[in-house]
């Protein structure tokens, strides 16, 4: 019989965590950036949780949150040091989906690859609590809750963070078709070597993020600013890599392009756009294979 029961409560434990595994991989995910840093505490957490009896516990979801972002705060250290040493700019990890997937609701919810770009500026706690207040809708109190700090406390840490990102990002995202549309319209040009109307569609004060890693041929050392000079990187890239195939993704919820080379996943590229959607602000372009890993290698259209 005790073994029945410890089987039991080992698979309502099991079915609770499966129940809140994909909100609990949109909130770190959104802390920490990387798939594999939030598998790695996912896996933690559910570690600290399988010994629980989920009959004990008046708030499995609450529980589990709490888990999840004290586990995520601690990983921060190692993955701070992984970024002191990168080669280039860092970008997040995409996450990609097919343009007409429904991606699973929670997930969903990460947000863009620029937020999350302007997130990295945050401090830890910053983040944690601009991620779970702005995007997850958690009150101040519950998040007092969660990270042993008073209501006061939480408070400022909400603000400050809310003010450093309007400063920095006081764009909202652009209608979907828009977005689409200027994206075709990119992508057109870069490959097409059409380099006055890639120049048309580029803000004055255009940025070119490439995240290679040291590990890509289309990486660089640092951001590229300018409309002429990303103009042109993107021209010339674009000439110099052989047998591509583009396909339009959502990636981070942003209609954005996976181009593949030899049937593997070669970079993805999102556009970040102004307000009004007219130009592109800023072009992020991740193809550090490492980062790229998620991404099916076969990708059947």
């Amino acid at each position: 019989m005790r073994e029945t029961g410890a089987a039991a409560g080992a698979a309502g434990a099991a079915e609770v965590f499966a129940g809140h595994r994909e909100l609990l991989f949109s909130i770190v995910y959104n802390m920490l950036g990387t798939v594999g840093d939030t598998e790695d505490v996912l896996q933690e957490t559910w570690l600290a949780w399988s010994g629980r009896d989920p009959d004990t516990i008046g708030n499995p979801r609450a529980y589990l949150v709490r888990i999840a972002v004290n586990q995520a705060l601690a990983h921060q250290s190692a993955l701070r040091r992984r970024k002191e040493t990168y080669l280039g700019p860092w970008l997040p990890e995409p996450l990609v989906a097919a343009s007409d997937a429904a991606e699973p609701a929670v997930r969903a919810e990460s947000v863009s690859i620029a937020l999350l770009v302007v997130l990295e500026t945050l401090t830890p706690l910053e983040r944690a609590v601009f991620v779970l207040h702005e995007v997850f809708a958690y009150q101040h109190t519950e998040i007092a809750a969660m990270l042993d700090r008073s209501p006061a406390a939480i408070r400022q840490l909400a603000h400050r963070a809310r003010e450093h990102v309007r400063a920095r990002r006081p764009r909202a995202r652009v209608d979907r078709r828009i977005h689409r549309e200027v994206t075709e319209r990119f992508i057109e040009a870069a490959f097409g070597g059409d380099l006055a109307a890639l120049m048309d569609l580029l803000a004055p004060d255009v940025t070119l993020w490439p995240d290679g890693g040291g590990k890509s041929p289309v990486g660089a050392p640092r951001p590229i600013h300018g409309r002429d000079k990303v103009a042109r990187t993107l021209v010339t890239g674009a000439r110099t890599t052989h047998g591509v195939r583009i396909r339009y993704r959502q990636v981070n919820g942003d209609p954005s392009v996976v181009v593949f080379t030899k049937d593997a996943p070669f970079a993805v590229m999102v556009l970040d756009l102004d307000a009004a959607g007219a130009r592109v602000h800023d072009v992020y372009v991740v193809s550090n294979p490492d980062k790229l890993a998620s991404i099916p290698p076969q990708d059947p259209e």
